[in-house]
């Protein structure tokens, strides 16, 4: 199983999706560590990425987790995944990958954002995250958290969620 917590910047899918990976001992990506130094400058400097900017870094996502994949390992990643398209890729890469969608209002997002340090991704590319943000359909494998809850409540909701698929798998 592969779970891919996804959402907008300051959703806190990076948080979340590491203390879970932490919990159950699975191997974690962040996402972001894919991005080429490229696209990491075009985006601190306000830029939003276009799909020819994203889909090779996609393509290395969903390599990473064929190659767990292919070792039997489950894994825990924080990617943005803002549209279907994208998360069709990252499904290309083992049978079993699941989204978990950390969802907020953008009032919410924004303040979040504002107040973090020492990140690349400025504020100001929450709007166009937020247009571009395709939301999880019926026929995708998935579930939305809400993120105006506490991260350790999220927490607790994310390894429900996480130990239901696994429950439901090796039924």
């Amino acid at each position: 199983m592969h779970v891919v917590f996804m959402g907008v910047s300051g959703s806190g899918k990076s948080t979340v999706a590491e203390r879970v990976a932490e919990r159950l001992d699975l191997p974690f990506a962040e996402a972001d560590a894919f991005h080429p130094e490229s696209s990491v400058a075009k985006m601190a400097a306000g830029v939003p990425l276009t799909d020819a900017d994203r889909w090779p870094w996609l393509d290395d996502l969903a390599g990473w987790i064929a190659e767990h994949e292919a070792r039997g390992e489950s894994t825990v990643m924080a990617c943005s995944a803002l549209r279907r398209a994208y998360r069709d890729v990252l499904r290309g890469g083992a049978p079993n990958v699941a989204f978990l969608h950390l969802s907020g209002s953008s009032a919410l997002l924004q303040a979040r954002l504002r107040s973090r340090r020492g990140h690349f991704m400025p504020a100001g590319l929450l709007q166009s995250q937020l247009r571009t943000l395709e939301e999880l359909d019926s026929r995708e494998p998935g579930h939305v958290l809400d993120v105006g809850e506490d991260v350790d409540a999220l927490v607790v909701r994310a390894l429900a969620y996480v130990e239901s698929l696994v429950r439901s798998e090796s039924a």
